[in-house]
C-alpha cells in the first residue's frame, strides 16, 4: 500500500525567507523539484515508495507536474483540498500532509491523516 503525501505548498514554501512573495509560481516550482526525491525515498517514519501530491493556490496555480509529482490547484482554499484528500483517502491507505497550520493540522487528524512539518520536506538549499 503506497502513502499518500500531501504537500500544503503555500505553507511550505513560506515556512523558508528566500523571496518567495516575488513569484509564487516560482516558488512552488523550486518545491516541486524538491519534491521528487521524496517518491522513492519517503520521509523520515513515512517509508517510500510514497505517492507525493502538490497542492497550490492563487497565483502558484498552474504549476505543471513532473514525473513522481502530482500538481493539484485548489480552486478556492488549499486546506479545503487538502483536507478533502485525506477524507477521500484515509479509510484506504496511509495519508501523510506536510504543513505547520494548526487548523489544518486539525482537520487533517479528524479526518484520519498525520500531519509533519515543512522542514521534512523543505529548508535552506
Amino acid at each position: 500500500m503506497v502513502t499518500l503525501l500531501i504537500v500544503d505548498g503555500a505553507n511550505v514554501v513560506g515556512s523558508v525567507p528566500d523571496g518567495w512573495w516575488r513569484d509564487r509560481r516560482a516558488a512552488a516550482e523550486r518545491l516541486r523539484d524538491r519534491l521528487v526525491r521524496y517518491a522513492a525515498d519517503g520521509v523520515p517514519g513515512h517509508p517510500g515508495p510514497l505517492e507525493v501530491v502538490l497542492v497550490v493556490e492563487g497565483a502558484a496555480r498552474g504549476v505543471t507536474p513532473v514525473p513522481d509529482v502530482r500538481v493539484a490547484d485548489a480552486p478556492g482554499s488549499g486546506d479545503d483540498l487538502i483536507a478533502g484528500l485525506v477524507a477521500d483517502e484515509s479509510a484506504r491507505r496511509p495519508c501523510v500532509v506536510v504543513t505547520a497550520d494548526r487548523g489544518l493540522r486539525d482537520r487533517v487528524t479528524r479526518a484520519g491523516g498525520v500531519c509533519v512539518g515543512p522542514r521534512t520536506v523543505y529548508g535552506p538549499a
